[in-house]
Order: C-alpha cells, then sequence, then structure tokens
C-alpha cells in the first residue's frame, strides 16, 4: 500500500505571504488534494529578530482568503529547538557530526586563504578529526556535519530532473550554533522528517539547499523526500519580481480588487500547465494536477492576464456575493463614502450589478461604477464624461429632461422609445443624446445602459441630475 502524501507549506514570517509563496503553497495543495494526502502548514520562525506576530496572522489570513487550507495545526518551528537540538546531538554520537571551535577570525582566515589558492571560500574540516582533548578551555563549539569528502549527492527531483552535486563542494557545515539553538539547515529535515512528509514543492533557490539537507537525512537513515523546485516568477521583462512587477503581499491583491479563484486561477498557470487551458476551476485544477506537469521555464508574471483572468470571474460571480465583496474591500482600503452608499443602496446596487459585471476588470472598478447610484448632487464630472456635455449637448440634456417629465410609465422600454423619438426629431443619432445623458447622470463615459440607469436612481433622482448639468 503506498504511503499517503504530505506535502508542506513553510513560509517565515519576516513579511506579509508575497506572491510566489501564495503559488508555492497552492501548489503543494493541488497536489495534496489531488492524491487524497494532506498539506500541512509550518511557520519558520526561528529567526527572532524577524519574525513577528503579525506576519505570522498575515500569512493564515492569506491562505484562508485565497481558500488553502492545511490539515491539523499549525506548526511553530521555534517551539521544537529542543528537538533539534537533540537529533544534533544524536549525530555527534553517531561520530557522523563533531564539535569546532574554530573562532571567527579562524574561520575568516581559511576563508582568505581557499580564495588565494583559487578554491571556494569555506571552512576547511580543521576539527573534523582532531581529538577531543584538543579542545581549547572556556570555547563553547558548534556542532558540524560530516559532509562525505568524495563523491556524488544526487538530488532526484520532478522539474529538474537529475541534479548532481560533487560531495566534495559542499563542507561540513553547521547544524547547531554555539548557543545550542539550531540552524535552518537541521531544523527543516528534523522538522520534515518528523511531520511526516514525503513530497517538498518549493522554489528552486533551495536546489543547492536540498544537497546539504540529503547529507543530513543520509547521516540519520532517514527516508529523503521526493523533491519538485520550481523556477521562481519573473518579470515580463524577465528580470526577477520585484515590488513594481508584481512581488506584493497577497493582501495587496484583494485590495486591488482581485477574486480568489481568479488569483488561483491565474498562480496555477504561473509554472503549471494542462494542455493550452487558460481558465479552468479549482475542482479542475486539483483533478488535473500532477507533478510532472510543472514546468521547468521561469514564469513571467503579467498584470494584463491578471485582469483578463479576474474579469471573467466577475462575470461569473453572483450579484450576491459581489456586493458583498465590494462591501469588504470599500471597508479594507477606507473608502468610507462607497461602504455607506452600497449599505444604503443595497437592492438597487444588486440590480445593477448584472449591467456592471461586463464591464469590470477589477472589483475597485465594479465600486467605481457602481458609484453613479448614491453619488450626491451635483455630480462630480469627470474629464472624459465633461468634453460631452458641451454647450450644445447641455441644451438637448434640458430640453430631454422637460420629455421625460411627461411620461407616464418610467421603464427601459418607455425611455428608450422616448429618447429615439427626440433623437429623431432633432436629426440627432440616438448617441448624440445618450453619451450626454450618460455623463450628466454619471459623471463618468461608462456606465450600464443608460436607461437602466434612469430606472435604477428613480424619476426624480434622473430629473435633478439632468437639471443640474443643463442649467451648468
Amino acid at each position: 500500500m503506498a504511503t499517503p502524501v504530505v506535502t508542506r507549506f513553510a513560509p517565515s514570517p519576516t513579511g506579509y505571504l508575497h506572491i510566489g509563496g501564495a503559488r508555492t503553497a497552492l501548489f503543494n495543495w493541488a497536489f495534496a488534494r489531488n492524491t487524497g494526502g494532506k498539506m500541512l502548514l509550518r511557520i519558520e520562525d526561528t529567526d527572532r529578530e524577524r519574525s513577528t506576530d503579525g506576519a505570522v496572522q498575515a500569512i493564515f489570513d492569506g491562505l484562508k482568503w485565497l481558500g488553502l487550507d492545511w490539515d491539523g495545526e499549525p506548526f511553530m518551528q521555534f517551539s521544537r529547538a529542543k528537538r533539534h537540538a537533540e537529533i544534533a546531538n544524536e549525530l555527534l554520537a553517531k561520530g557522523q557530526a563533531y564539535h569546532c571551535y574554530c573562532s571567527p577570525e579562524e574561520l575568516a582566515e581559511m576563508r582568505e586563504s581557499a580564495r588565494a589558492n583559487g578554491l571556494p571560500p569555506r571552512y576547511n574540516g580543521y576539527w573534523r578529526d582532531r581529538d577531543p582533548s584538543e579542545a581549547p578551555a572556556g570555547v563553547a563549539p558548534v556542532i558540524r556535519i560530516k559532509s562525505p569528502p568524495s563523491g556524488e549527492i544526487r538530488v532526484h527531483d520532478h522539474v529538474q530532473g537529475e541534479v548532481v552535486f560533487k560531495a566534495e563542494n559542499l563542507d561540513d557545515f553547521i547544524i547547531l550554533r554555539s548557543d545550542g539553538t539550531p540552524t535552518y539547515m537541521l531544523a527543516v529535515v528534523v522538522d520534515d522528517h518528523d511531520m511526516g512528509v514525503t513530497h517538498i514543492i518549493r522554489g528552486d533557490d533551495h536546489l543547492t539547499n536540498a544537497a546539504r539537507q540529503i547529507v543530513i537525512y543520509n547521516a540519520m537513515g532517514w527516508f529523503v523526500p521526493e523533491m519538485s523546485h520550481i523556477p521562481l516568477i519573473h518579470g515580463p521583462d524577465g528580470a526577477k519580481l520585484s515590488k513594481r512587477h508584481g512581488a506584493l503581499g497577497v493582501e495587496a491583491y484583494r485590495q486591488m480588487g482581485y477574486l480568489p479563484e481568479a488569483l488561483r486561477n491565474y498562480l496555477a498557470r504561473l509554472g503549471w500547465s494542462h494542455g493550452d487551458d487558460e481558465l479552468f476551476s479549482t475542482d479542475q485544477m486539483v483533478e488535473w494536477f500532477s507533478l510532472d506537469a510543472l514546468n521547468k521555464g521561469a514564469a513571467r508574471f503579467d498584470f494584463v492576464k491578471l485582469e483578463n483572468i479576474n474579469g471573467h470571474y466577475i462575470r461569473e460571480a453572483t450579484p450576491e456575493r459581489l456586493y458583498e465583496v465590494m462591501l469588504e474591500t470599500a471597508l479594507e482600503v477606507g473608502r468610507v463614502t462607497d461602504v455607506e452608499g452600497l449599505r444604503a443602496n443595497r437592492e438597487t446596487a444588486l440590480s445593477a450589478l448584472p449591467e456592471l459585471q461586463p464591464r469590470a476588470k477589477t472589483v475597485l472598478e465594479l465600486i467605481d461604477l457602481a458609484q453613479f447610484i448614491y453619488a450626491v448632487r451635483p455630480l462630480a464630472i469627470d474629464e472624459a464624461a465633461s468634453e460631452q456635455l458641451t454647450p450644445e449637448a447641455r441644451v438637448n440634456v434640458g430640453a430631454f429632461a422637460e420629455v421625460l417629465r411627461t411620461l407616464n410609465e418610467w421603464t427601459v422600454p418607455a425611455i428608450d422609445a422616448a429618447a429615439r423619438s427626440f433623437a429623431e426629431t432633432r436629426g440627432l443619432k440616438l448617441g448624440k443624446v445618450a453619451q450626454p445623458l450618460r455623463a450628466a447622470l454619471t459623471g463618468r463615459t461608462i456606465s450600464p445602459g443608460i436607461f437602466e440607469v434612469m430606472v435604477l436612481i428613480g424619476r426624480d433622482e434622473t430629473l435633478a441630475r439632468l437639471e443640474d448639468q443643463a442649467s451648468a
């Protein structure tokens, strides 16, 4: 019977959950769900100076917003320091590790000497085979692993293929510091072993670490998890992803008005593919996901593609869901007027959303488009809309307002018929009437159908807004 799959996502809480980490979490989650396994969450908080409770909470919140649930309680790495030290001492007892008493000055001298001889600057194994009786008094030692002096260390990787490291290029690295705290390299291996991790999916910046970690696995006689090192995300220009490209925290994408299902879909395509499919549900991704479909080439982040995908999911969402997301987003970014307007005009906003959804690519755009519902008179007219309100157009707006006063029915067909008759009487195309009306009623050049707008805001508000602009 096959061992159940266990993956892990192991971020450091020294900042928010960034977009690269979110993708790593997504791949671990999708593989675990595809195989009926588990994804565990480990917070690697051993850097005590930079780790914060706020960053830990931001990781939890980011994963929950993305819809990536983990199994069991999160592991906190720092709390396991005693266990890590226990394994370091076990390696010492097995003869697989040793105490090193070198001072920082001696280590610096070793590195300089190596450089002078054209060798990589690293520790030369000075204390590897020395008798403990030679230990200097009063010096707290570190513990170093005994790396193989020769041969090869092979990383069997689902993405990178067979990666071979020459053992002589790996020095005897430190696994326990002189103050008894573990190094990252040791802590990761012990935690992955104790958590029963079977598959490690992470960025390819950890590929060199994999070779060192295999040294520890082998020294302990432990099973080495299967590995997949995925290329990092690059910007559109091929350079390493930076903030100007989109290397932001997940919460920034929420605040910019992206839906979690859109971000999941987009991130999945950054390094994984299923044929030529661009749009797919999360359930489809889970069903199709395999490690062998992970891409070896670096993916490029593209805001235009993300916006297009987000637009698709906005069109697919129910008005009720979008209304709630609009409220949450407006609250989070501090748009108090929008929060109050949306709350006071819930039913009108819900009625308008089917008309607004095809016109927006982000939730923020949806909020902007919905502002006509609760805009305070006199409306602020944007630059493009003001160009529609020429002196001649304002005269027509005022004249059409008088026509509207006489309508018996306040319905889209009745207003439509009145506008067509008005345009024909004045020898105008319908657009020459409708566009200035849109500018006068919404302050913008983009909105739902203008006759639908009139019905949504009602007769009195329509007439008042038109009169404001006719007399301006």
